[in-house]
């Protein structure tokens, strides 16, 4: 049986994120997975509340985004924050989300290698649990 699979993705580095999706479908169609609803949002921050929303419908979700490296610590806490509610989605849902963001802390030529490994990585997530 196949798995409809939610997707969240940030928008402020759009171009990257769009080209992480692509890798998505190409991983997914591969696995039995049917990608369902995919959302955008304005950033990390919205993520959680969107996955919340697709886990109602869905059997799983993924969410794909980027947090750089700030002059401050804001990017770290949020990306910590951000994970945490992820975590607490999964054990609230009792399904799976698979991590498909880079960072938080990461640096431009970290952003770049890490496009395809991190958006293959998050949809076989949620086939492996």
């Amino acid at each position: 049986m196949s798995k409809r699979v939610g997707v969240v993705c940030g928008s402020f580095h759009r171009d990257e994120v769009e080209r992480m999706l692509s890798w998505v479908h190409d991983e997914a169609s591969g696995l039995e997975l049917t990608i369902g609803d995919v959302i955008w949002v304005p950033g990390s921050m919205e993520v959680p509340l969107s996955l919340d929303r697709l886990l109602k419908t869905h059997d799983a979700a993924i969410c794909l985004g980027i947090i750089e490296k700030g002059e401050t610590q804001h990017g770290l806490a949020m990306g910590q924050a951000v994970i945490k509610t992820i975590l607490d989605l999964q054990l609230k849902y009792d399904k799976a989300i698979g991590l498909g963001i880079i960072g938080p802390g990461a640096e431009p030529h970290h952003i770049e290698p890490r496009l395809e490994s991190h958006a293959r990585a998050a949809i076989r997530a949620v086939v492996e649990q």
